[in-house]
C-alpha cells in the first residue's frame, strides 16, 4: 500500500506533517531551488551548501549542521532557531559526528583536517590526515568527506580525492590510510557495522566497502546494478547493513557475508534520486527522494519516503509486504543530503540546495 502526502491528527499534533525551518548562513546568497543535480554537484551558482546535521544520541537536544561552502557550522534548536560559527576560510566543513565520550568532531574537506568541535563551537584538537612521507611533497589532501565512529572510539573518513578511508585513533590520534582495491571510487559514506567493521559506500564503483575495526585491507563487495550511485550507509535494527542508490533508485540490504539484496523505490518522478536513509525507533526505513534540479525544465515534489519495518523481512526485489508512505517536502529543487530520527521523536532532514532543515512530525 502506498499512502501520498500522509498526514492525520495525533496528540494535538499533525502526524506526518512536514515543515522546513531555513538557515540563514553568513556569506551565503539567495537560493533558486534550481541550481544543484545532484548531492555531489551542489555549489552552482544558486544552490546551496546545507549538509550534514547530527545530535548527540546520550542525552543530545540540539542539531549541528554543517555549511561547507559557507566555512561555518550551526547548532540548530528543535524550534530551528540557528546559532553559527566561523570555521577557518577555506576549510570547507562537512562531515560531523559525536563519538562515544561526547565530543563532536568536524572534517575539514578544504585543509585536509578532523576537528574537534567544542560545545561553544569553538576548535579543540586538530588532526592532519593529509598524506605524507619520503617523496611527498606537499603532502596530499585526502578531502575527508564522510566521518563516522567505530564501536571501539576510533573516528574513521572517506578521502573522497585519494581513495582511501582514514583510522583516527582515538587516545593517540595516530592516523592510517588504507588504499581502496577500486581505482577512482569515490568513497562517500561510511558507517560501523554490529560486527564492529567499518562499511563505505563507493559513489562512482558501484560498490560496498567493507574494512576491520582495527584497520586492514578493504573488501569490496560490487553491487549488482551498474552505475548505481552508492551514497547513505547505515546499520539497521535487524544486524544488518543498509544503504541507498542515488541513480539506481534502490535500497539495498547487505548480509553479514556481504551479499546484497536490492528493493526499488516506488518513485514519484522518473528524474527522481535518492539520498539519505535513517530507521526509527520502531524499525521503519526512512529515505529521503528529490528530483534533480536541471538548469532549465521542470521540477516536481520531493518527498520523504518510509518503508515499514516489514521490510527486514522482504524478499529480493519483493515490496508487496512493505506499507510504504510519502511525505511531500513543501519546497522543491530540495536536494535532500542527510536524514535521523532527532532526540523528538521525530524525523530530522538536510535540505542543501535551498539551505534548509526539515522536519516529519511522527511523535506526538
Amino acid at each position: 500500500m502506498h499512502d501520498m502526502d500522509h498526514c492525520h491528527m495525533h496528540g494535538g499534533n499533525v502526524a506526518g506533517l512536514v515543515t522546513e525551518y531555513p538557515l540563514d548562513w553568513p556569506g551565503a546568497e539567495p537560493t533558486t531551488g534550481s541550481a544543484a543535480a545532484d548531492s555531489t554537484h551542489c555549489c552552482t551558482p544558486g544552490g546551496g551548501s546545507t549538509h550534514e546535521l547530527v545530535y548527540d544520541h546520550d542525552g543530545g537536544t540540539v542539531f549541528w549542521v554543517s555549511g561547507q561552502e559557507y566555512d561555518h557550522i550551526a547548532r540548530v534548536t528543535l524550534d530551528g532557531m540557528a546559532t553559527y560559527f566561523a570555521m577557518p576560510p577555506g576549510s570547507k566543513p562537512h562531515g560531523i559526528k559525536f563519538d562515544q565520550q561526547h565530543r563532536l568532531w568536524l572534517t575539514f574537506e578544504g585543509s585536509g583536517e578532523v576537528v574537534q568541535i567544542h560545545p561553544d563551537g569553538s576548535i579543540g584538537a586538530r588532526i592532519d590526515v593529509r598524506i605524507s612521507g619520503p617523496g611527498i611533497d606537499p603532502a596530499i589532501n585526502t578531502r575527508p568527506h564522510g566521518l563516522g565512529i567505530g564501536h571501539d572510539g576510533a573516528i574513521w573518513f572517506t578521502g573522497k580525492l585519494t581513495n582511501t578511508l582514514g583510522r583516527i585513533d582515538p587516545v593517540t590520534f595516530e592516523v592510517r590510510h588504507y588504499a581502496l582495491p577500486t581505482l577512482g571510487a569515490v568513497p562517500i559514506y561510511l558507517s560501523a557495522g554490529p560486527d564492529g567493521d567499518m562499511w563505505c559506500t563507493e559513489l562512482t564503483s558501484s560498490r560496498i566497502a567493507r574494512i576491520p575495526a582495527a584497520g586492514g585491507q578493504p573488501v569490496e563487495t560490487v553491487i549488482p546494478t551498474a552505475n548505481s550511485r552508492p551514497i547513505a550507509i547505515v546499520a539497521g535494527p535487524d544486524g544488518r547493513m543498509w544503504f541507498s542508490e542515488e541513480a539506481g533508485g534502490k535500497i539495498g540490504r547487505v548480509e553479514a557475508d556481504g551479499s546484497i539484496t536490492e528493493f526499488p523505490v516506488p518513485l514519484t518522478a522518473s528524474s527522481a534520486i535518492l539520498a539519505g536513509l535513517a530507521f526509527d525507533n520502531l524499525g521503519n526505513l526512512w529515505v529521503q527522494q528529490y528530483v534533480s534540479p536541471p538548469p532549465t525544465g521542470p521540477v516536481a515534489d520531493d518527498y520523504i519516503v518510509r518503508l515499514s519495518a516489514e521490510i527486514a523481512l522482504a524478499q529480493r526485489g519483493d515490496l508487496s509486504g512493505v506499507g510504504i508512505s510519502y511525505f511531500r517536502a513543501p519546497s522543491r529543487g530540495t536536494v535532500m543530503h542527510r536524514i535521523t530520527q532527532g532526540p523528538d521523536g521525530n524525523i530530522w532532514f538536510s535540505e542543501l540546495g535551498i539551505n534548509r532543515i526539515g522536519k516529519v512530525q511522527i511523535a506526538s
